[in-house]
């Protein structure tokens, strides 16, 4: 029915909203369009994985202890691959490049460490509550996940708007030079960015592995081509449009799926995103973010 297929579009929708929100967050920033995304939201799904199997951690644990495993690898991403290019001033081009190269080193030592095979959260991981709202089938996981991605996402855009903080990022995002001529600390804010993006990907990484109970070494590379998809329909490196635009992809493909073909939900999804294109290039929120100093 029309209602279960919405609330199942929310979940699924604000899963793809997180994920790219840190995307959207790097490309803001840094101005660096990170292609290892994927992997670190794969790196996220196998910590929580890992802790909940063989330490023998609660969810409650194991889920922000994956946040802070994968916010520390992006971190490290940026300080050993990333740094050194900016300090070498390569083109934008070479960062994609390198992050590719990470993206499959990641993904390849994944297959070696657990295997090809698709992994499952032991059964009594996932809560089990349900109720019904009219006709409506809720179950407890479903509000988990849409609970904690609305929760992530609002602080993020309240640190971003309401904090020295978040101003800081802004003057950084409009031009590094001048904001490090007003004394702010630009390569550590570089590196607490990667931090949060990376940490939101690792987390989106694990509520799509309790959503559909599967983990694979390659699960990282369908959500990156949706967050990419997300970020140019959002208008590039705008935050509010990342989360509208994530709900539009996740409810696009759920209902294609439902009244159409389940095989046909990326083909109407990316064939309505790239109507929405023709129309308006630079995506929802306006014009694509340029670099000016």
């Amino acid at each position: 029915m029309f209602t279960q297929q919405l609330l199942n579009a929310l979940t699924l929708g604000s899963v793809y909203a997180l994920f790219a929100l840190g995307f959207t967050l790097v490309f803001g920033v840094l101005a660096v369009i990170n292609l290892s995304h994927g992997a670190v939201f794969m790196v996220g799904s196998y910590a929580a994985l890992t802790l909940v199997t063989r330490l023998h951690l609660p969810l409650g644990i194991a889920l922000p202890a994956a946040m802070a495993l994968s916010g520390c690898l992006g971190m490290a991403i940026d300080v050993l691959i990333l740094k050194p290019l900016r300090a070498r001033n390569a083109p934008h081009l070479i960062p994609m490049i390198a992050t590719i190269g990470v993206a499959i080193m990641l993904s390849s030592a994944a297959q070696g460490i657990f295997g090809a095979e698709i992994l499952r959260f032991p059964e009594g991981t996932i809560p089990a509550g349900e109720f019904t709202l009219g006709e409506v089938h809720v179950r407890a996981l479903e509000l988990s996940i849409v609970g904690i991605s609305f929760g992530l996402m609002a602080v993020l855009f309240l640190a971003i708007r309401r904090t020295q903080l978040g101003r800081a990022l802004r003057a950084i995002a409009e031009s590094p030079r001048s904001a490090s001529l007003l004394g702010i600390n630009v390569e550590g804010l570089f590196h607490a960015t990667s931090f949060v993006a990376a940490a939101l990907g690792g987390v989106a990484g694990v509520l799509i592995g309790l959503n559909f109970n599967a983990i694979t070494p390659l699960m990282g590379q369908p959500i990156l081509h949706k967050g990419i998809a997300v970020i140019i329909l959002g208008g590039m490196g705008d935050i509010r449009g990342a989360l509208l635009a994530g709900l539009f992809l996740g409810f696009a493909e759920v209902m294609s799926k439902a009244y159409l073909s389940s095989q046909m939900g990326d083909a109407v999804a990316f064939g309505l995103l790239f109507l929405i294109l023709l129309v308006r290039p630079s995506g929802l929120f306006g014009r694509v973010l340029e670099r000016k100093a």
